[in-house]
């Protein structure tokens, strides 16, 4: 998938998953899982885009992590870090906020390239988070920005044998 003014961006989303592209600007795919889970929430993977001025990935998630804080109901940052995937920097974070009374845990990559900032955010209820963590992960590692397209095109499975 391209978005315009942003690199190539490629990953994998559960095949049942309903996928939307670019249905906002800056989002350049949100995918929810076919039904909510037990809690009522309905999972689901958004991947944005934007333009950073930060000069570092670290101090981009700083400002973004602010951001977030004056604009979500209770948000808690629980983890954060700086993973390698593939060979490149990434950050992540897991924290949770309010939505609609529900207590959400999210897990979120980011990967800057250029001055263009790319996340992924998987989202779910507390209650379900133990379910939907490896998936999250799965999906993040499938992420390709820039010169590579991934060898798994949107809607694609992972091997055989993942929870897909």
């Amino acid at each position: 998938m391209t978005t315009s003014g942003t690199p190539s961006l490629s990953l994998a989303v559960p095949r049942r998953w309903a996928t939307f592209d670019d249905p906002a600007p800056g989002v350049a795919l949100v995918s929810r899982a076919p039904t909510p889970t037990p809690s009522g929430f309905t999972p689901e993977l958004t991947l944005r885009t934007g333009p950073v001025d930060a000069p570092t990935l670290a101090d981009w998630r700083r400002e973004a992590m602010a951001a977030l804080a004056l604009q979500l109901d209770d948000l808690e940052v629980e983890d954060t870090d700086e993973v390698d995937l593939d060979g490149e920097p990434v950050g992540y974070a897991r924290f949770s906020h309010l939505i609609g009374g529900i207590d959400v845990v999210c897990d979120q990559w980011a990967w800057l390239r250029g001055g263009i900032g790319v996340t992924l955010t998987g989202t779910v209820a507390r209650v379900d988070y133990a379910d939907y963590a490896d998936l999250f992960e799965d999906v993040a590692a499938t992420v390709r920005t820039g010169g590579g397209v991934s060898a798994r095109a949107p809607g694609s499975a992972p091997p055989a044998g993942a929870r897909w």
